[in-house]
């Protein structure tokens, strides 16, 4: 009898530890105090030991949930990491200077960086593995192409929210900018994207890729005024790659073949 009572007690403790995981939003202690209290008294742990690596576990789940959310809020197209990238097959990217960008110092400092080359040469990856990096590092981040920013704040003109919009892209630790080059602008896209660069300058970081070379940027950018001010702002302390001219993907492509 005495036994069952003890039982029905553990189970009760059990049922009421959990409630009160639940009330204070602690679902990874909720779920696992039990086993490794059970652990705790096979390897003769102290209650204080026991509650840390309760607690570690509880800060485990809320960092990787944590993570998810930066790299959902993002909107990356597709998920690629640094650790994904074949610095093998492209030697011309110093893979220890890009490591080191990684560990997110230019974030802190406001550093500009910038990938330029051709369609296929990793620039997206290398932009997208440098935001997962900051996005594990729970800095707030946005990815996006040049055209689709230039999109958005043009309809945000138009509903007389431009300055709204602005005040939001500056609460991003770190933007990147994709395919600038890709697509001309127009004149008040041009400006609206000088803009937004303007404003993060040694501010924010920001990292842009581009398909042109800065000599050429006057076929995207028809203004030459705004277009020096845009290339002496996003230049200025800037950490600048050449990825080169040879595509990934087509070489892929010509190797699939050759294999059949």
């Amino acid at each position: 009898m005495k036994t069952q009572t003890q039982s029905a007690d553990a189970v009760l403790d059990q049922a009421s530890v959990k409630q009160h995981c639940k009330a204070l939003r602690l679902p990874a202690a909720g779920a696992n105090f039990v086993s490794l209290a059970e652990q705790a008294v096979k390897e003769n742990q102290s209650h204080i030991r026991y509650l840390e690596v309760l607690l570690a576990m509880e800060c485990e789940e809320r960092d990787r949930h944590a993570i998810e959310n930066r790299i959902r809020e993002a909107e990356f197209p597709r998920i690629r990491t640094i650790e994904g990238f074949d610095f093998a097959q492209a030697p011309q990217i110093p893979a220890a200077k890009i490591r080191n960008l990684a560990e997110g110092g230019y974030i802190g400092r406001s550093e500009p960086v910038i990938f330029v080359g051709d369609c296929g040469t990793g620039k997206s990856h290398l932009a997208t593995g440098l935001c997962i990096a900051a996005c594990r590092q729970k800095r707030r981040v946005r990815f996006i192409t040049a055209a689709a920013l230039v999109n958005e704040l043009v309809d945000a003109k138009q509903n007389g929210q431009v300055k709204r919009m602005m005040a939001r892209w500056m609460k991003y630790d770190l933007i990147a900018l994709d395919e600038v080059g890709y697509v001309p602008l127009a004149d008040i896209g041009a400006e609206f994207l000088f803009q937004v660069i303007s404003d993060r300058a040694e501010r924010a970081a920001l990292i842009l890729t581009t398909n042109l070379p800065f000599s050429e940027w006057t076929t995207v950018f028809p203004n030459p005024r705004l277009c020096k001010a845009l290339l002496d702002r996003i230049t200025d302390r800037a950490h600048i790659f050449e990825t080169g001219i040879e595509s990934f993907r087509f070489r892929r492509t010509m190797e699939g073949r050759k294999a059949r």
